[in-house]
């Protein structure tokens, strides 16, 4: 299992400055234009991870052997294939928007976190995931609004796009008005506390083997990291000779 910061820990993490399989649980989706209604059951239903992945071209995945990260998010210990791309990429770049800082920010690892609350709707926990500014969003209103988490519900939103991304938790001004039935009956009938085994088995972890054929689909040479290209062999499937498949 993936070492992911939980509660307390994640709470730590999300504050802090950069200065220089289980449950068959998915993350809910949360992109540009979603909105939920919710309720918070606590202070610390979260936790913190470290992300690799290319945007609409490597789908995103943990390391089932993370490397040790430095206060400022970056691994200095028992390094990854994607760490070590990044590093290599990293140490010939001269500044980050020459080419080969530019490659680097395709392999690092990018903090995120995992927050869990009631879906009014669904009448179930969701889990979403975000970054680390819109994580400090959204914990900052559970935190303003702390002492009232148990009579109030919440509009968990995000709006824009690209860099303009942006993510907020508001209160819900009339209960009565503004949720329907369901809704407060599903309000009333939610948990005091949030199941934080759900977070287990929702990160798609990848080992050393599947990390390095990613980084061959993302078009990384691997040899120049000291590693070997995936060796093909045909597959079994009904299909051309030409089909192949990585073995692992």
């Amino acid at each position: 299992m993936t070492k992911y910061q939980a509660g307390a820990e994640a709470l730590d993490a999300l504050n802090s400055t950069n200065d220089g399989g289980g449950n068959k649980v998915e993350f809910s989706s949360f992109k540009s234009g979603s909105t939920y209604k919710v309720k918070v059951l606590g202070t610390s239903d979260l936790i913190s991870f470290f992300s690799y992945g290319i945007y609409k071209q490597v789908n995103s995945f943990v390391a089932k052997n993370p490397s040790k990260k430095s206060a400022a998010g970056y691994p200095v210990e028992n390094l990854t294939p994607w760490d070590a791309a990044w590093k290599f990429h990293k140490d010939l770049s001269k500044d980050f928007n020459d080419q080969h800082g530019q490659e680097a920010g395709k392999y690092r690892a990018k903090q995120r976190f995992a927050m869990g609350f009631f879906d009014l709707e669904a009448g179930e926990p969701i889990i979403i995931d975000v970054s680390k500014n819109q994580a400090q969003a959204i914990h900052g209103a559970i935190k303003k609004y702390e002492k009232k988490l148990g009579k109030l519900a919440f509009e968990l939103s995000k709006e824009g796009s690209g860099t303009n991304t942006s993510v907020s938790l508001t209160p819900v001004l009339d209960m009565d008005e503004d949720l329907t039935d369901k809704e407060r009956a599903n309000f009333d009938k939610a948990p005091d506390k949030f199941d934080m085994s759900l977070f287990d088995g929702i990160l798609y972890e990848a080992d050393e083997a599947e990390q390095i054929e990613l980084l061959v689909k993302a078009g990384f040479d691997v040899s120049l990291i000291g590693l070997e290209v995936p060796k093909a062999k045909p597959s079994t499937d009904a299909g051309t000779s030409e089909d192949k498949q990585y073995d692992f």
